[in-house]
C-alpha cells in the first residue's frame, strides 16, 4: 500500500528541511510532487520525495550551464 506523508514528515526524512522551506519549494514547483485532496491538505507520496531527492545526486559542487 502507497505511503503518504504530511509536511511535517518529510521534512523528518530530508535532512535540514524546513516547513517553510517545504512551503516554498511548493510555491516554486521545484519540490516534490505533492497531492491537495482538500484545499488545507497537502501529503506527499513517499516515494515521490526519495524520487525528488535522490534526483538532486551531483559528483561535484561546480555548477552545470546548459
Amino acid at each position: 500500500m502507497e505511503k503518504y506523508l504530511t509536511a511535517g514528515q518529510v521534512c523528518e526524512i530530508v535532512p535540514g528541511m524546513t516547513l517553510t522551506n517545504l512551503a516554498q519549494l511548493r510555491f516554486k514547483g521545484t519540490g516534490p510532487k505533492f497531492l491537495k485532496p482538500t484545499p488545507r491538505t497537502v501529503v506527499y507520496r513517499e516515494r515521490d520525495v526519495i524520487a525528488w531527492l535522490e534526483a538532486s545526486e551531483r559528483t561535484s559542487t561546480a555548477e552545470v550551464h546548459a
